[in-house]
């Protein structure tokens, strides 16, 4: 949800018609459809399965290999240079953002689907 708020604050100072911003969400939900699809829908199932495989008690962090939190502290570090050093302007950075985020937020509907059905099981 951060990462959408970013992107719609963006979105709201650009310049031009009504059209440039629909065409900017058009293109945020097409990366975050492709992001999902391709890459994170995999990487949560990969997850899910492990959760469902680890004893009741383990560490909070396990759930990850620790190859993933290096890819988040990667993609953390790089979002936060782009966003610092201004480098791609803002209709860039909103699709991007947009697209990351309705990735994520898509995605973690796997979660909660296996929370719940674990949930209803007991």
């Amino acid at each position: 949800m951060l990462l959408i708020s970013f992107a719609v604050r963006w979105m709201v100072d650009l310049p031009g018609s009504s059209l440039l911003v629909v065409s900017v969400v058009g293109a945020g939900i097409m990366l975050g459809a492709a992001i999902a699809l391709f890459g994170f829908r995999r990487i949560a199932r990969h997850n899910i399965n492990r959760i469902q495989a680890m004893p009741k008690r383990s560490c909070i962090f396990a759930f990850q290999k620790w190859q993933n939190y290096i890819l988040i502290a990667f993609m953390m570090s790089l979002g936060l240079f782009i966003r610092r050093t201004h480098i791609l302007s803002p209709i860039y950075m909103s699709i991007m953002y947009m697209g990351i985020g309705c990735a994520l937020l898509s995605t973690s509907v796997l979660y909660y689907k296996s929370v719940l059905s674990k949930a209803a099981v007991k």
